[in-house]
């Protein structure tokens, strides 16, 4: 139901029902054509005009280039929901080589998380305990986005050819990995670090 400062004649409110009805039943938005015949209206371009009413009254929203494009306000949120590719595990402990090809995807918010929505992302599955200290356990599954790291950000990183995330450490010029586990030693590359990105959240299984 809209508020009261929204006013729809019955014909609107007819139309605004059919749309939602066919956006549910079928995943899509139906054509002028379909409009016309449905409300039996003399010409395209009278469904046209109903439809410019709602979208006066803010009820709808029309792309002027795309065909059917037809988005209800309150399902505008859903635009920033994106779909973040899962990799492998991903070593919180000694490095291990990271898959090529993703094992699926998660539907995250990139609001909430602070993700730039024309940026990189992904996501991989913890394995190990070097990074408990951070409140990274094995299970996890980490969103890292594609950017420069800070100094003490965690991130996914290449070290030497192998791939691990722990937290990027740079001190007298020289950058190094730290673990978040007494336990673990600080990786210091012997050829090449690669930050291949700086974690931003982690999702958590509870059974």
């Amino acid at each position: 139901m809209f508020g009261s400062s929204i006013k729809l004649t019955d014909r609107q409110q007819q139309l605004l029902d059919y749309l939602r009805q066919q956006q549910r039943d079928f995943g899509v938005m139906p054509s002028t054509r379909d409009i016309q015949k449905h409300f039996g209206f003399s010409s395209q371009t009278a469904a046209m005009s109903h439809l410019r009413a709602l979208e006066k009254k803010g009820v709808i929203q029309r792309h002027p280039h795309k065909a059917r494009a037809v988005v209800f306000p309150e399902d505008l949120k859903r635009e920033e929901i994106v779909d973040v590719p899962l990799y492998g595990s991903i070593a919180a402990g000694y490095a291990e080589a990271q898959q090529q090809e993703p094992d699926g995807s998660i539907s995250v918010d990139a609001a909430t998380l602070g993700l730039n929505r024309n940026g990189k992302a992904f996501a991989l599955k913890v394995r190990g305990e070097s990074m408990i200290g951070a409140n990274i356990c094995h299970g996890d599954i980490v969103i890292v986005e594609v950017k420069e790291p800070r100094p003490r950000d965690i991130v996914a990183a290449l070290i030497d050819g192998e791939t691990t995330l722990k937290r990027f450490v740079l001190e007298n010029g020289q950058p190094f990995l730290r673990a978040e586990n007494p336990a673990f030693p600080d990786l210091v590359p012997a050829r090449e670090l690669v930050i291949q990105g700086v974690m931003k959240t982690l999702i958590r299984k509870v059974d």
